[in-house]
């Protein structure tokens, strides 16, 4: 059949290009785990370009806005060259904004020209952001090094706290153990945030029963659980699809009268819904409405997901509305909404954003072509699907486990049961990125009756 004498040239000529080029990582892909749900940010990319005249007046987008190999002592010279002082909280927003960049350089660069100038009396935050920067950076043992050297009236609990979770960072745990060792013998606190990173190192299958032990001395050092620590453990039941589990995380939290958040409503709602527990999931996604603090992205993100599982239209359209007035669209979002819009059967406008995103954003990932893909095999239009596919080779992208499963759904659904399964074993050895396989479209397509 037509599928399946495309599927075969696919990975004919994948074989063929494999021995030409290795190709490299695209700037568009960045690593995220499964407990991205807690980041409520998004990443702007910003020219190289010279410092125009009529900068703003922001000192921490005069230093983003540098090109690459200016030192930012320039945007220094000319914020204090028109007159504006610099002053702590200056530096805390810049850093702030390097931090949700992911441009550790630059902040490095910003804190050792703090520390070096001083332009304002150094407190102990000024050098526990130079000891988190140093660290990313150069490396842990650069960061003891330089935790060594700072003056040991700071050498406190903050900078204790920062030198552990940058240790936990970088996966390095016994080390981070010894440290919080030594913050109980100097009876410094211990962050919540501390218990929250162990909780993630450990929330893998084979780690897992480390987790209670975790908890226990958590409780030990007298440390608050904080919603994100919930929320984490909620995040570990979810992605096990252990429904009793994450319920009885979260009446636990409700017995220590922690309140739930948006995250915590949003983990409920969708974990509700992939288990089909359709008037449940519905009950927590009202919480998430009514808990929602300003336009969160990542909130709009799960909303568009759960109304598209739900069957809810006209909240669908008002959410995709939302997001539309938010100063930029991302790729991602468009995806979700294709996505969804399709489940409910919105053939035209799932096309509709397909080629709104297409002209915004460009072609460039598999998983903007899947977003399509998946819409077509859901209600089994094979020939618009393989356009899709074809179209999808064209722009160099390369077909993931994803796209054949959902090639094998579109060839069932059009009652082509031999292509359907002949699909599946084409796509078997290519292997699924655990964020792909705890992503919850994914879950959606194949534990929801579309």
């Amino acid at each position: 059949m037509q599928v399946l004498a495309l599927l075969r040239h696919h990975r004919f000529s994948q074989t063929i290009n494999q021995t030409l080029f290795i190709p490299s990582l695209s700037v568009y892909q960045t690593p995220y785990t499964c407990f991205n749900f807690l980041n409520t940010h998004t990443i702007d990319k910003f020219p190289k370009k010279s410092l125009d005249p009529e900068a703003p007046k922001c000192l921490s987008l005069r230093i983003e806005k540098l090109p690459g190999g200016e030192s930012v002592g320039y945007a220094f010279q000319s914020w204090m060259g028109e007159g504006f002082p610099i002053h702590r909280g200056d530096i805390f927003h810049t850093i702030n904004r390097l931090r949700k960049l992911r441009l550790n350089k630059r902040a490095l660069e910003v804190m050792e020209w703090v520390v070096r100038e001083r332009p304002y009396r150094l407190k102990e935050l000024d050098y526990s952001y130079l000891l988190e920067f140093t660290t990313k950076h150069h490396g842990i043992s650069h960061g003891e090094k330089l935790f060594l050297c700072v003056p040991s009236e700071f050498q406190n609990e903050l900078l204790y706290n920062n030198l552990v979770i940058s240790c936990l960072e970088k996966g390095v745990i016994r080390l981070s153990l010894d440290y919080m060792k030594k913050m109980r013998e100097h009876g410094h606190p211990i962050s919540y945030l501390i218990f929250n990173r162990l909780i993630i190192l450990h929330s893998s299958p084979g780690s897992r029963k480390m987790i209670p032990k975790i908890l226990a001395q958590m409780r030990a050092d007298k440390v608050v659980p904080h919603v994100s620590t919930y929320n984490i453990l909620m995040k570990i039941e979810a992605n096990e699809h252990n429904i009793d589990g994450l319920v009885k995380v979260y009446n636990e939290m409700k017995r220590f009268e922690i309140e739930p958040n948006e995250v915590s409503f949003c983990i409920l709602a969708t974990a509700h819904a992939v288990a089909r527990l359709y008037t449940v999931a519905e009950a927590y996604v009202e919480a998430v409405e009514k808990s929602c603090s300003g336009d969160n992205w990542s909130t709009l993100d799960v909303l568009i997901i759960l109304y598209g599982h739900l069957g809810k239209e006209k909240e669908l359209e008002r959410t995709w509305g939302i997001v539309q007035e938010l100063p930029h669209v991302r790729s991602k979002s468009y995806m979700l909404a294709i996505e969804a819009f399709g489940k409910i059967g919105q053939l035209s406008r799932a096309e509709e954003l397909w080629l709104e995103m297409k002209s915004i954003h460009g072609l460039r990932s598999t998983e903007q072509f899947n977003s399509m893909l998946s819409v077509y095999c859901t209600h089994g239009l094979i020939k618009k699907a393989t356009g899709n596919f074809r179209e999808m080779e064209i722009n160099g992208c390369k077909a993931n486990s994803i796209t054949f499963r959902h090639l094998a759904l579109g060839c069932l659904k059009a009652n082509l049961v031999e292509e359907a399964l002949k699909t599946l074993e084409m796509g078997k050895d290519l292997k699924t990125s655990n964020r792909v396989k705890n992503s919850t479209p994914v879950a959606g397509d194949y534990s929801i009756n579309n």
